[in-house]
């Protein structure tokens, strides 16, 4: 199955109304968006107005979650973008509780009639029947002698907070290692360290490459950009343990987001090499489709005294727009600021002794010789199901 996000047009599909922020807003604790704006695919949108008596918004408990199965059919996606590193992927998840409100993937929940908002963070799927599904599919690719690696992580994180419960992640690595599948994993969470059997044992057979997000040390600020997220010093702890367990590691700068966290690279590149990252790459600010409007709205309400300045390099360094999609720039931007920002992450990188970004060699070749056309042959060890 094609992978389908197109964050190339930022222009409203014919027949709606278009893409516009909520006129009121709310912070809840442990949430990132602060409204809830309709899927713009929806046929009919309301628009709430205030008369001057009262928000009938403000006070209104948090949302709660709603998790649902989805019985997709498919598992493994491809993508057709040029410049991006990888040809397949598995996201366990749709929508994602970290809450972040840069997420380059909220809009996809308004293909599902849901909203980019609050909902991508509360109305959450999982993919069931996942070791069936994957066996077929992994085995009709090493029939075909076909094997590139698989990115997990990509739209959603796959160890965010529901997965500690419904285990999706945990049963994929499980087959993909029974099947000897080499995979990559970028994650914002501290629960990967669950798992360090199965990756252990993937990186073992030079099958695994992790990345951490990191995107802030500051936990006030993370609290209000990505609130359900790990600490950056937990996510600097699972690097080294990782690591220390002879797992190949990285760490993604990302996003870049001017006079927000831009004044942390040097100190983050500085933390990941000190923590066993063997490379550190970065990418600057995406805002496509909804994620604009939420963003802006986010800016208003945490940091009022800058949000104009911050539009004002995104904008400068996206073309005048707050998002360019063109392929090749996307994830760095253009102009003066992000070629600045390039410049310092590289120099971070060469003070602490790693690569500079991009340098062939920063992570060891993952082997794809080794895909099997009917998984283990009774010589894999046992896995603790970890269902307990």
């Amino acid at each position: 199955m094609a992978e389908h996000f197109n964050d190339r047009d930022n222009s409203p599909p014919s027949g709606t109304s278009g893409i516009e922020p909520a006129p009121s807003a709310q912070v809840f604790k442990g949430r990132g968006a602060v409204s809830n704006a309709a899927s713009r695919y929806l046929d009919t949108h309301s628009v709430r107005v205030d008369d001057g008596w009262s928000n009938p918004d403000i006070g209104k408990p948090a949302p709660a979650r709603q998790v649902l199965a989805d019985r997709t059919r498919t598992l493994i996606t491809r993508n057709r973008s040029p410049d991006i590193s990888f040809g397949q992927s598995i996201n366990p998840y749709k929508g994602c509780e970290h809450g972040c409100i840069y997420c380059f993937a909220r809009p996809t929940h308004t293909y599902l009639d849901l909203s980019a908002g609050l909902d991508f963070e509360t109305r959450l799927f999982y993919k069931t029947d996942v070791e069936r599904l994957l066996a077929a599919e992994l085995t009709k690719q090493a029939r075909k002698g076909r094997c590139e690696v698989l990115a997990m992580g990509t739209n959603t994180d796959p160890y965010q907070p529901i997965e500690a419960e419904h285990k999706v992640t945990r049963r994929v690595l499980s087959k993909l290692l029974e099947y000897r599948q080499p995979v990559s994993i970028v994650t914002k969470s501290a629960l990967i360290l669950r798992d360090l059997d199965v990756l252990t044992e993937l990186a073992r057979h030079q099958l695994l490459h992790v990345y951490l997000s990191v995107t802030t040390l500051d936990n006030r600020l993370k609290a209000k950009l990505e609130p359900r997220t790990a600490s950056g010093a937990a996510r600097l702890r699972a690097l080294a343990t990782l690591s220390d367990a002879g797992i190949p590691c990285g760490v993604m700068a990302a996003p870049i987001i001017p006079a927000i966290n831009d004044d942390e690279i040097e100190s983050i590149v500085a933390a990941a090499a000190d923590h066993g990252a063997r490379c550190v790459r970065h990418i600057f600010l995406r805002l496509p489709q909804e994620v604009a409007p939420l963003f802006e709205q986010w800016l208003a309400e945490h940091y009022p005294d800058r949000a104009g300045k911050v539009m004002n390099i995104v904008r400068a360094s996206r073309g005048g727009k707050a998002y360019d999609a063109a392929w090749g720039t996307r994830m760095r931007g253009t102009g003066a600021f992000a070629d600045l920002i390039a410049d310092r992450v590289a120099a971070a990188c060469r003070r602490a002794g790693l690569p500079k970004p991009g340098q062939e060699g920063a992570m060891p070749l993952l082997r794809t010789d080794l895909l099997r056309v009917n998984g283990a042959q009774g010589e894999l060890f046992d896995l603790p199901s970890r269902d307990a």
